[in-house]
C-alpha cells in the first residue's frame, strides 16, 4: 500500500472547495457522471480504431445509493484507470497562487472548478470521504483502490475487481445527507445528465402491482443518449421535433415552429430552437433555452449566448466550444460565443423568410403569436430589423395582413394630409374603438389593429424608420383633424356662449379616478356624433411605454389620463342645447354679465395705468383696488356658473350626452352605466 499527499501548492485544497463552492455543490454530480461517461466513450474511441480489442459489453454508467453505508456510488465499465494513471490525473493538482486566484475566482464557483481541473474534486464538498475502485482496460493492469478523507493525505493498494471500469464511492458527510435521498439524485440526474451520450441508470424502474409500486428488474434509464438535436435533420419528421419539444417542455403548447441549428465551422454548434407560443408576460417565457457541452448541462441561463429578444425561443444549444464548466465572464469575452450569437440571429432570421416566402398562409395564421419575437428582434437588433422588415407584418381591423411596402401601397395617397404625411391609423381593441373606427371606415381609411405588448415601441420605431409617416391611433382626435385634408372649419358660437358650454358639460362630467376631461369645440359635420371622448396621442403613448420601461419614462406613468370631451358645434342636438340653455338662463346671467364686464373695464384700465411702473412704485392702494376687482370679477364669474350648473343639472340631456361619449370609448361602468340605463328609458 502507497501512501502520499495529494501535490497542490496550497496547504490544503479542501477547505477551499467546502467554502467557496458550497453554493454550487450539486454540481458534483453532474462532474462525476461525466468523468463516467467519458471513460465509456474513450473505450468506444479505442475499440474503434483497434486498440482494444475485448469485449466492449454493454456500456452504461450506474448510480446507487447506500443509505445504510451512507454511500453514493457512481459506476462505469469504461476503460479504467492503473495506478500511474491514479497518480497523475488524481494525485498531480495544477493549483498554484491559491490566495490570488481565491480572491479573484470567490463568487464564481464554476470558474473554480474548470479552470483548475478540479472536477473529481468537487466530490468533496458532499462528502467526508472518497474512495476509487478501479480496473483499467489495459492486459495485466491490477486494479486499484484510492482513498482520501479530505485532507492532503490519500492510500493507493492493490485490489481485486471482477469487472473493468471505475467505481466513485462518496461517503456523505453529516451536513449533506439529503444527497442520499432518491427524489434528490433523481431531480438533479434529470437536471444535469439527461441527454449524456451514455446510458445513466438509477435503481430499477417500478411497475405498480397489488396496490403499490414494486421493483422490476429492468434499469431505469434516467437519459435520452440521442437526443433529436444530435441527429440529421434528414432523419427526422415533423412529429420527431414535436416529441423532442414535450421532452424538454411536457406541460407547454405545442411550439410554432422549430429550427435546427448544424454548424462546423468556423464553431461547432448544434441544437434545436422552438418558437413558443406567449401568452402575455415576456419575462415568464425566459430561461427555456438550455446550453449543452457534448451532451452534459451547463445551464439555462444564456443571456450572453443569444441576443436578448431570443431568450424567448425555447429549445437547445450544444457546443464543444463552450467549456462544460462556463463563468459568465467568459461568456461575455469569448470571441467564440459572439460568433455563436451572430449565428444564430442570422439563421433565425433566415428561417423565418423561408417560411414566410414559402407558406406565406401558414406563416398569417401563426404571426399573432410570432409577432413579440419579430418584434422583439426589431426593437433590439438593427441588423434583425434590416431582415425583418421583409416578413414582418401589419394587420389591420378586417384581419388582412399586409408586409410593410404592401401596406403603404394599399393606403398610400389616400391618407396622406394636407402636410403630405402619411397617417397610419390604428386601434388597440375593435370593441373599445368600434365607432372610431367606423368613423374613418366612412371616410374610406383603413384602420390597424396594434394590441400587443409591444406594439407602443414598435409604433414610435416605425416613425423613425418611415418617411413622413405617422402613426395615430383613431380615438386621439376627430377623424378629419387626424387626417387633415383642408383647413378645419371654425367654430361659430361666441365666446360667451362657448364659455357657458364648458361649465354645463364640465359640471355634469363623472369623477373618473386617475382621470382629467377637458371640454373642447369642434365645427363638424351635422351627421358626426355630438359628443365623443378622444386622448391625445402623444401623452397616452409616454404613458403606455411607461408601463412596459419604467426608469426615466415613470414620469409620465405617474400622470393622470387626460382626455378631451369634444362637443360638435354643428350638431342639432348641440344648437339646441344652447338655445335652450341661453333661453333659461340668460335673464339670470345678464345682469351679472354686465357687472362683470364693469367691473373687468375698471381692472384693465386701472392695470394699464401701472404698465411700465416697478412694483415699489405702484401705490398700495391701487395695488389694493386691483387685487379687490380681481377677486369680484372671480366672485361674478362663479355667480354665472351657478347659473349654467343650475341649468345643466336640470336638464338630462346634458348628462345623457356625455354617456353616450363615455360608453362609446367603453369609459361608462358601474353606477354611472346603471344611471344611464335608467335615464334612457325615462327619456324615451
Amino acid at each position: 500500500m502507497a501512501k502520499g499527499n495529494i501535490g497542490v501548492t496550497s496547504d490544503n485544497i479542501f477547505p477551499v472547495i467546502k467554502k467557496f463552492l458550497y453554493s454550487d455543490h450539486e454540481i458534483f454530480l453532474r462532474e462525476l457522471v461525466s468523468n463516467a461517461v467519458d471513460a465509456s466513450q474513450k473505450l468506444k474511441t479505442l475499440a474503434s480504431v483497434g486498440e482494444f480489442k475485448g469485449e466492449l459489453g454493454e456500456l452504461k454508467v450506474h448510480v446507487t445509493i447506500d443509505k445504510k453505508k451512507g454511500t453514493l456510488t457512481i459506476s462505469d465499465n469504461g476503460i479504467g484507470m492503473t495506478g500511474e494513471e491514479i497518480d497523475k490525473y488524481i494525485n498531480q493538482i495544477a493549483f498554484s497562487g491559491a490566495e490570488e486566484f481565491l480572491e479573484k475566482y470567490k463568487n464564481d464557483a464554476q470558474a473554480i472548478i474548470g479552470h483548475f481541473g478540479l472536477g473529481f474534486y468537487s466530490s468533496f464538498m458532499v462528502s467526508k470521504k472518497v474512495e476509487i475502485f478501479t480496473q483499467s482496460h489495459k492486459d495485466g493492469a491490477v486494479a486499484q483502490h484510492w482513498s482520501c478523507k479530505g485532507d492532503p493525505e490519500y492510500t493507493l493498494e492493490d485490489t481485486i475487481k471482477s469487472e473493468r471500469g471505475t467505481d466513485i464511492v462518496l461517503h456523505i458527510d453529516d451536513e449533506n445527507k439529503d444527497f442520499l435521498e432518491e427524489s434528490k439524485i433523481q431531480e438533479l440526474l434529470t437536471k444535469y445528465c439527461k441527454f449524456l451520450p451514455i446510458e445513466i441508470a438509477f435503481g430499477k424502474k417500478k411497475e405498480w402491482k397489488d396496490g403499490k409500486n414494486v421493483e422490476t428488474d429492468e434499469d431505469n434509464i434516467i437519459n435520452n443518449p440521442n437526443p433529436a438535436w444530435t441527429r440529421k435533420p434528414a432523419d427526422l419528421t415533423d412529429e420527431d421535433y414535436a416529441a423532442f419539444y414535450r421532452e424538454l417542455h411536457p406541460m407547454s403548447e405545442d411550439p410554432l415552429f422549430h429550427i435546427h441549428l448544424n454548424v462546423d465551422y468556423p464553431f461547432n454548434l448544434t441544437g434545436i430552437l422552438y418558437f413558443p407560443k406567449i401568452k402575455n408576460n415576456i419575462d415568464m417565457q425566459r430561461n427555456k433555452i438550455q446550453l449543452y457541452s457534448n451532451q452534459v448541462f451547463v445551464t439555462d441561463h444564456v443571456e450572453n449566448i443569444v441576443p436578448e429578444y431570443l431568450t424567448l425561443l425555447h429549445g437547445v444549444i450544444d457546443s464543444p466550444d463552450i467549456p462544460l464548466n462556463v463563468s459568465r465572464s467568459y461568456l461575455q469575452s469569448d470571441g467564440n460565443v459572439k460568433k455563436i450569437s451572430s449565428h444564430i440571429t442570422k439563421k433565425v432570421a433566415d428561417r423565418l423568410a423561408e417560411i414566410f416566402k414559402d407558406d406565406r398562409t401558414n406563416f398569417e395564421a401563426k404571426w399573432d403569436n410570432l409577432k413579440i419575437f419579430i418584434q422583439y428582434g426589431m426593437l433590439s437588433d438593427e441588423k434583425f430589423y434590416e431582415r425583418a422588415e421583409k416578413f414582418a407584418l401589419l394587420k389591420n381591423v378586417d384581419g388582412k395582413y399586409f408586409t410593410f411596402e404592401e401596406y403603404k401601397s394599399l393606403v398610400g395617397e389616400n391618407q396622406k394630409d394636407k402636410n403630405g404625411d402619411l397617417i397610419y391609423l390604428y386601434a388597440n381593441s375593435t370593441d373599445d374603438h368600434y365607432s372610431y373606427i367606423q368613423a374613418a371606415k366612412d371616410k374610406g381609411y383603413d384602420v390597424l389593429i396594434m394590441d400587443g405588448q409591444l406594439d407602443v415601441h414598435v409604433v414610435s420605431q416605425l416613425e423613425q424608420k418611415f418617411e413622413k409617416t405617422r402613426f395615430v391611433r383613431v380615438d386621439s382626435d376627430v377623424i378629419d383633424k387626424i387626417i387633415q385634408k383642408d383647413d378645419v372649419e371654425k367654430v361659430a358660437f361666441t365666446d360667451e356662449q362657448r364659455d357657458a358650454l364648458v361649465v354645463v358639460f364640465d359640471s355634469q362630467l363623472p369623477k373618473v379616478e386617475r382621470a382629467n376631461f377637458i371640454v373642447t369645440f369642434e365645427q363638424l359635420s351635422a351627421t358626426a356624433n355630438p359628443v365623443f371622448v378622444t386622448q391625445n396621442e402623444f401623452t397616452r403613448r409616454m404613458k403606455e411605454m411607461s408601463a412596459l420601461q419604467g426608469g426615466m419614462m415613470s414620469f409620465y406613468g405617474e400622470m393622470p389620463d387626460s382626455f378631451n370631451l369634444v362637443v360638435n358645434t354643428a350638431h342639432p342636438v348641440v344648437e339646441k342645447l344652447l338655445k335652450e340653455e341661453e333661453a333659461a338662463c340668460t335673464t339670470e346671467v345678464a345682469p351679472i354679465a354686465s357687472e362683470l364686464l364693469e367691473v373687468k373695464v375698471k381692472h384693465d384700465t386701472l392695470k394699464d395705468s401701472s404698465k411700465g411702473k416697478k412694483d415699489e412704485e405702484i401705490p398700495t392702494a391701487e395695488k389694493d383696488e386691483l387685487s379687490a376687482l380681481a377677486k369680484q370679477m372671480d366672485e361674478l364669474g362663479e355667480k354665472k356658473k351657478v347659473v349654467y350648473k343650475a341649468f345643466a343639472a336640470d336638464n338630462k340631456q346634458v348628462r345623457q350626452l356625455i354617456d353616450l361619449a363615455l360608453l362609446a370609448n367603453n369609459m361608462l361602468k358601474g353606477e354611472a352605466l346603471a344611471n344611464f340605463v335608467k335615464r334612457s328609458v325615462e327619456l324615451m
